[in-house]
């Protein structure tokens, strides 16, 4: 099938065109028209198979042009990044269209997106927290919403948001379309599911787990951090095969960590996103890498999920994830578009165990590689991986000399005094102390007559 084949307006047909598009996606053909036709829909696939536009061009094909303030169409994602990101994809395919479409997220000025709804908008896409904020200043009115999209909901749950989107689901009519969209179907989303959605019916291209046929995997045992950082020297020098390459960190320390490592020999080549980058530094990190002008770009899993690269020739997976779906979305940000790629799996003793459990949800054994030649094994470990009866010595005294005990001493005469503001002032209290009983005016007369 291509994109002539679906029953698409004109404009949305010279937009396909103009992006050079040819064939729809399995869950973009498939959702189609069950979306058209008004229905609840859960729709699960795999990251980097097109579900932005897989939702987003039934729902343009049918918006009317309408002289109205309040938004028709809202859709909630986890992420600032992500706001970002699917505002530009709307922005793309409504090319040729009259349609008013706002980004509101935390972190940016609320008064600039209030002014920004004042002016009457067609789409919201917004964050959980933003929305509410902005809901109940009074400015955005979602009894107008006919469509409401859950981008990315397993991560939305993830983080926290389900008491938001408790209350967002209030705040809108009940006479609605739901349409969510995952990459993975989860016991919360399933339960989400249950409370607010009326039949709905199920989209699924891809069984959670199974990994994308034009990604090849492969995976290292590797002793410690540094040997992990030795690893991928090795490979990032190879700049004609690693050519834009995205590394997967869990904790945003690590991240800190391995870029100082990183950037004494790659300098500008290597940029970096997590949360507790300002907004400004993480938008110019990614629109930088997506770009090319940085080769690199380390990430946490939140931070990259659901953004969309064009051309990530490696998924490099730094650690191993404790949640084997944080490794599917990982490594779904290569081989977008049914084109080949590549990912790296570091592992280390410690590791392994989540490396079964990720090899049990893809059913599949990722293939287990030989370190190359040159690449040193290091000896010196990072302050989480040493014996914690290491980290509990000083470092200035060997076992036998260290005793641990209670960090107190006996004051001597001196410093046992308790300090009591000096005899001036003892004495002046003494003269003009106040009356015990402050609201008896008879207590001071009767204590003069004793």
């Amino acid at each position: 099938m291509t994109f002539k084949d679906l029953d698409l307006s004109n404009q949305l047909h010279y937009a396909i065109e103009d992006l050079r598009f040819e064939n729809p996606t399995p869950i973009q053909e498939q959702a189609f028209s069950v979306i058209r036709s008004g229905k609840d829909v859960v729709g699960i696939a795999q990251t980097g198979t097109g579900k932005t536009f897989g939702y987003m061009l039934p729902i343009l094909r049918d918006l009317k042009f309408l002289k109205t303030q309040h938004p028709r169409v809202l859709v909630l994602v986890p992420t600032r990044e992500l706001v970002l990101q699917v505002v530009d994809e709307i922005e793309k395919l409504a090319k040729y269209l009259n349609v008013r479409v706002l980004g509101v997220y935390g972190g940016a000025n609320i008064n600039t997106q209030k002014q920004g709804i004042a002016q009457g908008q067609d789409i919201i896409v917004a964050t959980p927290g933003r929305l509410y904020d902005l809901a109940l200043s009074n400015v955005l009115k979602l009894k107008t919403i006919q469509k409401l999209v859950i981008d990315e909901v397993d991560v939305m749950l993830d983080l926290g948001f389900r008491f938001q989107l408790m209350n967002i689901f209030d705040l809108l009519p009940e006479k609605r379309q739901n349409i969510l969209f995952s990459a993975t179907m989860t016991e919360d989303v399933d339960a989400l599911i249950d409370d607010f959605f009326k039949n709905p019916e199920k989209i699924s291209v891809a069984v959670s787990g199974t990994p994308l046929d034009n990604i090849e995997q492969v995976s290292y045992h590797i002793p410690n951090f540094f040997t992990k950082v030795n690893l991928l020297h090795h490979f990032l020098k190879d700049r004609q095969t690693y050519h834009k390459v995205l590394i997967f960190v869990a904790f945003k320390r690590t991240a800190d960590l391995l870029f100082k490592h990183l950037e004494e020999v790659f300098g500008s080549e290597l940029c970096i996103i997590h949360s507790n980058k300002t907004q400004n530094y993480r938008i110019r990190s990614i629109r930088q890498f997506d770009e090319g002008k940085n080769r690199i770009l380390l990430a946490t899993d939140v931070m990259a999920r659901g953004l969309d690269f064009d051309n990530v020739s490696h998924v490099i997976n730094f650690d191993t994830p404790d949640f084997p779906e944080n490794y599917m979305h990982r490594i779904g940000r290569t081989g977008r578009a049914e084109k080949a790629g590549k990912t790296i799996l570091f592992s280390t003793e410690k590791e392994q165990e989540h490396k079964v459990t990720i090899e049990g949800l893809m059913d599949y054994k990722i293939p287990l590689l030989e370190l190359p030649e040159g690449v040193e094994i290091s000896k010196l470990l990072t302050e989480d991986e040493r014996p914690k009866e290491d980290s509990e010595q000083s470092r200035n005294r060997t076992a036998l000399e260290f005793v641990p005990g209670e960090a107190f001493h006996e004051k001597s005469e001196k410093n046992s005094k308790t300090n009591q503001g000096g005899s001036y002032r003892r004495e002046i209290a003494k003269k003009y102390k106040k009356p015990k009983t402050r609201g008896d005016k008879t207590y001071n007369l009767r204590n003069k007559k004793k």
